[in-house]
């Protein structure tokens, strides 16, 4: 793996965040942050060694399980919060949230148009890594009884993305270790917000935890695995146009794959909910 320096920097600013993090007691945070870093760094790496062989089947289980997980989480463990806080304004937030997550990210894709010193596909996985991380923490720092369960479905999808970005970056003959930058960009936000506390407030809160369970939402839901020609699953399986019966098994197993990450979270939860 050819080492970028941008990529570096990511890395060791998470690890000059550590002990800040260690001595404010932010242990989940912290764990959700290297968790992230460890998934997406990882599949990069598996992604620029598979070489010709990256599977879209491999790509469509990963996006599938992490985005049924990601949806159900948000729904389950963020929005009764908001809703709890204020029905109205926790709808709001909540709409303004998926609203907000769907504009910036069409709008982001403009970036990848523009004359940049970086790549483009690390500058869009690390704003997004950023912001996904800065809601984290909020969330996290203010809702200090959640659990790891939550944390560990939103960011479950960093390692399916990290696997389809480096075979991006492979084709290109681009350094696949840039993407060492938005594996480490959750905990880079993640950390300093848990740190701020939201005023005591209940359609402030509302507000705010309505408006993290929307971008949640729109990121699962943009992460759901599509099988049609011209996406993602189709780029990574390199198929002719008249490959019909390859993506209507893909379609199959997209549809189960989201179905069994929902089913997991609900496991999950039945074995860690406290008991009577």
């Amino acid at each position: 793996m050819r080492i970028s320096r941008l990529g570096l920097l990511g890395p060791l600013a998470l690890l000059a965040l550590t002990p800040l993090a260690l001595r404010a007691g932010l242990t989940k945070v912290l764990a959700i942050a290297w968790i992230a870093f460890a998934a997406m760094g990882g599949a990069a790496f598996v992604g620029e060694r598979s070489g010709a062989t990256t599977d879209a089947g491999r790509l469509v289980w990963g996006y599938g399980l992490a985005s049924g997980a990601m949806i159900t989480s948000a729904a389950v463990f963020i929005v009764p919060g908001a809703i709890g806080h204020h029905p109205k304004f926790g709808g709001f937030g909540i709409a303004f949230g998926v609203l907000v997550g769907f504009s910036a990210h069409t709008l982001g894709h403009r970036a990848m148009h523009a004359d940049l010193p970086f790549d483009h596909t690390a500058v869009e996985l690390t704003a997004h890594s950023l912001a996904a991380g800065s809601i984290i923490g909020l969330v996290y720092g203010n809702m200090t009884d959640l659990g790891l369960l939550l944390g560990l479905a939103i960011v479950s999808h960093k390692g399916p993305a990290g696997y389809a970005a480096a075979d991006r970056l492979r084709r290109a003959d681009k350094p696949v270790s840039v993407l060492l930058l938005p594996a480490a960009g959750v905990g880079l936000t993640a950390i300093p917000a848990a740190l701020l506390t939201l005023p005591s407030s209940a359609p402030v809160n509302a507000v705010v935890f309505g408006f993290a369970a929307g971008i949640f939402l729109h990121i699962a839901m943009d992460f759901l695995p599509r099988c049609e020609l011209g996406g993602e699953v189709y780029e990574v399986a390199q198929i002719t146009d008249d490959a019909h019966e390859l993506l209507d098994r893909l379609r199959a197993q997209a549809v189960v794959s989201t179905g069994l990450g929902a089913v997991a979270v609900f496991a999950a939860w039945l074995l860690l909910r406290p008991g009577p």
